[in-house]
């Protein structure tokens, strides 16, 4: 779905009209999060964001398993496969699963560390522990209740921050702020905006941690990029972030498209990119979860054409938060 443009500015009428609605979906979440989850055979240390809309969540959580497995640990990424149609748990195996089966963001997971697809989290879990995963970092599932936490971890855009505050539908927040934040014992702040500032302010309030973190080009992709003169492509969170990148990076952006996120491109739409491309001599250019989504879809013009840009999540106080992490581990090994 395309969140509504009213999610992100000042409350004003349509926000009233959803409040009362906000107000039970609201209380529903609250509830939820105060579940006590089922406890693993491992432990799991949880990647959430407090909103709906791309945060830069499952960048964060491929960036954190990363950090884990140079610190010595084996971890596994589970994530319950966003619009795939396998319910799983299964390990996913890119040379089998395209993203009609496991959805875009497993297969862009499964390439920093073995990764579960599971609609049921527990069991994810429980199937990464039986295939040898010392620790187990979940991509989403902060507020789903099923399997407890050892460590949770929110991600927050630095521009957009949470919008209009309200709760969903009168706004992007999955359940109120305030309750997010105090099951949270870190907060990462995706790159630098005044959205960011007061949920900052707030979150070191409450005495959760703050980090800053930022959204890093992969060098050669973007030395490649550079001076080249493009169709920017997107069906993600926050399209015009990766637009805004392309052109940090020197590429000269031309056109762009922006579409839902998680968009499943038709036909059409992938004849109509390759026209604009060919008639304008642009080079069309996605982001990695769009390329792998398209090659699912069986695009395979359009996939052959275009390229993609990858970029990493980098967080400013690395050694200061994976203190936290191991700190977290080492009290459940305990």
């Amino acid at each position: 779905m395309r969140a509504p443009a009213f999610w992100w500015r000042p409350p004003g009428l349509l926000a009233a009209l959803f409040a009362p609605f906000g107000a039970i979906y609201g209380a529903v979440a609250v509830a939820r999060l105060r579940r006590r989850g089922k406890r693993a055979g491992v432990p799991v240390i949880c990647v959430g964001n407090p909103t709906l809309g791309g945060a830069g969540k499952t960048p964060a959580a491929i960036a954190l398993a990363r950090l884990l497995a140079a610190a010595g640990a084996r971890p596994f990424l589970v994530t319950r496969g966003y619009r795939g149609r396998e319910r799983g748990p299964l390990l996913v195996d890119p040379a089998q699963h395209d993203a009609a089966a496991v959805g875009d963001e497993a297969l862009l997971l499964a390439r920093a560390a073995p990764t579960i697809v599971a609609a049921d989290r527990f069991a994810g879990v429980e199937l990464a522990a039986r295939r040898g995963a010392s620790v187990v970092v979940l991509d989403d599932g902060f507020q789903n209740p099923s399997v407890e936490k050892d460590f949770s971890l929110l991600v927050i855009d630095g521009e957009s921050g949470v919008g209009n505050g309200r709760v969903f539908p009168a706004g992007p927040l999955r359940a109120p702020l305030i309750a997010q934040i105090e099951r949270a014992q870190a907060l990462v702040c995706n790159g630098k905006g005044a959205a960011v500032e007061t949920v900052a302010a707030l979150a070191a309030r409450k005495g959760v941690p703050v980090f800053a973190a930022r959204v890093v080009p992969e060098p050669r992709a973007a030395q490649n990029l550079a001076g080249q003169k493009v169709l920017a492509f997107a069906g993600i969170g926050r399209p015009e972030k990766f637009f805004r990148t392309l052109s940090e990076i020197g590429a000269k952006v031309a056109k762009r498209r922006a579409f839902p996120d998680h968009h499943p491109y038709s036909p059409r739409e992938a004849e109509d990119l390759l026209a604009t491309a060919k008639r304008e001599s642009l080079l069309p250019v996605t982001t990695e979860k769009d390329r792998i989504r398209i090659a699912g879809l069986k695009l395979t013009e359009l996939y052959a054409a275009s390229t993609a840009l990858p970029v990493t999540l980098e967080f400013d106080e690395e050694a200061a938060l994976m203190r936290l992490v191991t700190g977290a581990l080492a009290r459940r090994r305990a």
